[in-house]
């Protein structure tokens, strides 16, 4: 088409009326609109900015962004699990079977994946719940995790990330109109995944604080409080716990899942158990205890009655396999009529990715001791949860030596959240810009040495403190960078903002 014809095309174009829009702001669902997400939020559109201006050949007092934004750990250089892509692969491409370079012990589990496949196929669609032989292989590693308490495959579901399973059980508990609406007790702070699913079902979110003079600890007392002040406006159905925290690096003791285990019984709460960095635990005087294992220990009585559903994921770990995008949820004392319920949600989007339902069961049966590959795994696990540990203290190290930021010790998950001074001079100035305080810090963060964290009004935090939220994935010679230019920025700030030399 020559140039003068593409013009008359580009008049008559201009020329046509466009009509009314039907999805507009003003008709989209307004729980959409409510929905926030920090931890993909403004930061990190700024943080795109940045890093395309400076491919485009921009100058900034800095070469890269270091995104320290989000717990993905292969973004931020951490090695794939070998015999963990061996077996997917195999499942993916099964002629790699007559490869001598794969492991038989590899062969052998995708040879098992496989036969529980539709046609032998990944590619197939597999039984809503999952693929079978995985449900009873994540079933059997409860069990040895739990030290012999039972778990019955059938009560295992697949699911496309934990966070696929926290939003289909919230599906199932959101009900009711005005003060019957259902209250969903969760951490501040909190994962906004919660935040942003309560908002969405258009629930109640009722905040419960954690004591971070205290390490971030699950206090009872404010349990009861945050119950008793919901009761006035709605009906609190369920009570959600991260543990190991995130964003706050804490690991619950076993006392305080009692505690949190007979709260819920005695007001007859269900109970959703976010455990998806149980492997994840760093501070030799902590231990990962699971709800499940728990509540079984606290007798009959509780075990037999008490709804818990907890969750576990391919995407932390020691593994790290987020875009895998696979997770499974292990389901308590649900009543058997809202069960069918429940696999009838799980219907509606057919099964979750086979891959990630390959990926996990890889974590839940890894090579055992008398295996070929038994050797390589075990080095390569213990060399990035070791670094992990190594990472958590460096991190907390540094931050707490900076004055004006204190940061609690990171025993677990992959994030610390340091709470930080800002100046009154500044929290002023936020306030005429129109943003949050910690905001306008992690901007002027991002802006100054390309470090991009998410500000801790995202997560929700007691009112007059100020934290960001940071993951510990960089390596440690990139985190030792990062720390450093927070250190020197974070001084910097003060001297702006309170004149102090």
């Amino acid at each position: 088409m020559n140039n003068n014809k593409k013009s008359n095309m580009t008049n008559i174009w201009c020329m046509v009326p466009m009509r009314e829009k039907t999805l507009t702001m003003d008709t989209l669902n307004p729980q959409v609109k409510a929905v926030e997400y920090a931890v993909r939020g403004p930061i990190v559109l700024k943080a795109g900015e940045i890093e395309r201006y400076l491919e485009e050949g921009g100058t900034k007092p800095f070469s890269e962004v270091i995104k320290a934004n989000i717990g993905d750990a292969h973004a931020m250089g951490q090695q794939p699990i070998t015999f963990l892509r061996q077996v997917v692969a195999l499942c993916t491409f099964p002629e790699l079977m007559d490869s001598p370079s794969f492991p038989e012990d590899a062969k052998w589990r995708a040879r098992r994946i496989l036969q529980g496949c539709g046609g032998h196929s990944l590619g197939s669609y597999s039984a809503s719940p999952g693929v079978e032989c995985i449900r009873k292989d994540i079933a059997a590693y409860i069990e040895q995790r739990d030290e012999g308490v039972p778990s019955d495959w059938e009560n295992i579901y697949l699911t496309t990330g934990a966070s696929d399973g926290i939003m289909t059980i919230l599906r199932l508990l959101v009900s009711g109109k005005d003060s019957s609406r259902t209250g969903v007790m969760i951490p501040i702070p909190q994962y906004p995944l919660y935040s942003a699913a309560i908002s969405e079902m258009d629930a109640v979110q009722v905040n419960y604080y954690l004591d971070e003079d205290n390490c971030w600890a699950l206090d009872i007392n404010e349990l009861h409080r945050a119950y008793q002040a919901a009761k006035q406006h709605c009906q609190p159905r369920v009570i959600c716990i991260i543990n190991p925290g995130n964003p706050t690096g804490q690991v619950q003791s076993k006392k305080c899942i009692e505690e949190v285990l007979h709260f819920a019984y005695e007001e007859n709460l269900f109970v959703m158990s976010d455990e998806v960095y149980q492997d994840n635990v760093y501070a030799p005087d902590c231990q990962f205890h699971s709800f499940k294992k728990v509540l079984y220990e606290m007798g009959p009585e509780y075990f037999s009655s008490v709804e818990l559903v907890s969750f576990h994921s391919t995407s932390k770990g020691y593994t790290g396999e987020c875009g895998f995008r696979g997770g499974y949820m292990e389901v308590i004392n649900m009543d058997p009529e809202v069960k069918a319920q429940l696999v009838k949600l799980l219907s509606v989007r057919l099964c979750p990715p086979l891959a990630g339902q390959a990926a996990m069961d890889v974590i839940v049966n890894p090579p055992q001791p008398e295996e070929h590959t038994f050797k390589q795994f075990h080095q390569e696990k213990s060399s990035v949860l070791g670094a992990l540990a190594e990472k958590a203290k460096l991190t907390e190290q540094i931050l707490n030596a900076v004055p004006g930021i204190k940061c609690n010790p990171v025993q677990g998950a992959m994030y610390a959240f340091p709470r930080i001074f800002i100046p009154p001079k500044a929290v002023e100035e936020a306030k005429a810009l129109g943003m949050q305080p910690d905001m306008l810090y992690c901007l002027r963060l991002l802006e100054e040495t390309g470090i991009c964290v998410v500000p801790g009004s995202g997560f929700g935090q007691k009112d007059r403190t100020y934290h960001f939220r940071m993951t510990i994935l960089p390596s440690i010679e990139k985190l030792n960078v990062l720390l450093g230019k927070v250190r020197d920025f974070h001084i910097s700030f003060l001297k702006e903002y309170s004149g102090l030399e």
